[in-house]
């Protein structure tokens, strides 16, 4: 792994093309341990496995009245890995989009929640056939180049359906539900330089430092992106982290420093297992579970598209709250800190200047650990749209070591909290990064259930 680290050449063209690595294998379950200018180490080799509850797309009859949208985010989650591996944030992009466009078109065939970028009315109109032709119209917009997969994909499914005038005006509606959002979504600030070169590194101990490979922060410019659900980026700023002078900054310098280097002796075996299985990009897994649980729960056609469009929502507005507090506090990684130690003005902490993190640490700020505050902002939406925590699932990842390829939880929150806890174990966050993280995003995603597509108080 990384290639410009092992022969020590941090120019930004190798730096880049390790990023671009890196990120590629993350999505298709490659994780790679870290390793410095020094030497290089064994990749640990998860292997990559097939998401339990994914829909192949052409099974489109399964006995689940919310197939029909559980089926078009495993299309969505293709067309990703098929144009970048979700290596920008298009991908979380997308699937707010084409699942906010299945909600608004069945919402004006039924309205029973608020629509949130076509108003229209179209009653009369066949659900099915509308939610799957608003999908395929939006990522034929966004993904022009796979137009042929997304027209077999919606073939299949309009063979369900009868012809007629109701699927006739279901097309037509989709179109326009499409059209709306994708107008909407124009200059969002989703697409930036994701290896930005004008970024300047302080000079202050807690100034974040570049991690080698990669002499660059990445997607700078992300965190001025236009949210789907909040009212700005800093709505939820979080507070400063600790100081470095403080016991707390020093209780976490000194976990991460055990339970979070490469080859410690405190870290479980089970927690090993887990800090690679959640090493997969947010918005992949946390689609995944809404995926998994929206089949064994049987979830009903316009609840399904609700949750899916909220979750979704949630998943990009928490990287963008996420981006701008990390910009904003500009806090280095435990890489730098445990390295750096002896600089922090604190006598409890003890630099290690040849530390290595257990897995790879991403060029970008530490505070606070934006995956907590996925997969805590995805959780909440889950919990508020299900009516409980409690909804028992398991499931796989596509960076899930060959011992340990399915996990199991209880709840939603259960989830949330090992997702988050796996940051440590990698050694790429401090324990303050990842509470606050779950702290900002309990607020994302409470604040987007209680003010977008709300039950309309006659909704039928």
């Amino acid at each position: 792994m990384a290639p410009a680290l092992r022969a020590g050449r941090l120019t930004a063209t190798t730096a880049v093309a390790a990023l671009l690595s890196l990120l590629a294998l993350i999505a298709l379950g490659g994780v790679a341990e870290a390793t410095d200018d020094e030497g290089s180490h064994d990749a640990l080799a998860p292997t990559v496995t097939t998401a339990l509850g994914s829909h192949p797309h052409a099974h489109p009859t399964g006995s689940t009245p919310g197939d029909v949208v559980v089926a078009w985010s495993q299309i969505v989650f293709d067309a990703a890995m098929t144009d970048d591996n979700y290596i920008s944030f298009l991908g979380v992009r997308h699937q707010a989009m084409v699942h906010i466009a299945m909600h608004d078109a069945l919402n004006a065939i039924r309205p029973r929640y608020e629509q949130y970028a076509y108003f229209g009315r179209s009653y009369g109109s066949d659900p099915v056939a509308a939610a799957a032709a608003a999908a395929h119209d939006v990522l034929v917009a966004v993904y022009p180049a796979q137009q042929a997969t997304f027209d077999a994909d919606l073939a299949t499914w309009l063979a369900t359906v009868p012809d007629g005038p109701a699927k006739t005006r279901a097309l037509a509606l989709g179109a326009a539900s499409a059209a709306a959002i994708v107008a909407l979504r124009q200059d969002d600030g989703t697409v930036v330089d994701l290896f930005s070169s004008t970024f300047v590194p302080g000079t202050e101990p807690g100034d974040y430092q570049f991690v080698p490979p990669y002499p660059f922060t990445f997607a700078e410019d992300f965190r001025y992106a236009t949210p789907f659900g909040l009212t700005s980026p800093e709505q939820f700023r979080v507070p400063p982290p600790p100081s470095l002078r403080s016991r707390t900054y020093a209780r976490a310098y000194d976990e991460v420093k055990s339970v979070g280097v490469l080859g410690s002796t405190t870290r479980t075996a089970d927690q090993t297992s887990y800090a690679s299985w959640w090493y997969e990009s947010s918005e992949i897994g946390w689609a995944r579970i809404a995926r998994v649980t929206a089949t064994s729960e049987e979830l009903e056609l316009w609840r399904a598209a609700r949750m899916f469009a909220l979750e979704s929502m949630a998943l990009y507005d928490s990287y963008v709250a996420g981006w701008d507090s990390k910009f904003h506090w500009d806090f280095w990684r435990p890489y730098t800190a445990i390295r750096a130690g002896d600089t922090d003005g604190n006598r409890r902490t003890v630099a290690d200047p040849a530390w290595l993190s257990h897995l790879e640490t991403p060029p970008v700020q530490d505070y606070p650990s934006t995956h907590s505050v996925l997969g805590a902002g995805a959780a909440e939406v889950l919990k508020r749209a299900y009516g409980t925590d409690h909804v028992p699932f398991s499931m796989d990842s596509t960076t899930a070591l060959p011992t340990d390829p399915i996990r199991s939880f209880e709840t939603f929150t259960q989830a949330a909290d090992e997702n988050a806890d796996s940051r440590v174990r990698a050694g790429i966050h401090f324990r303050f990064s990842t509470e606050m993280g779950k702290a900002l995003g309990r607020k994302v995603g409470a604040y987007i259930v209680k003010n977008h597509l709300r039950p309309l108080r006659h909704g039928h």
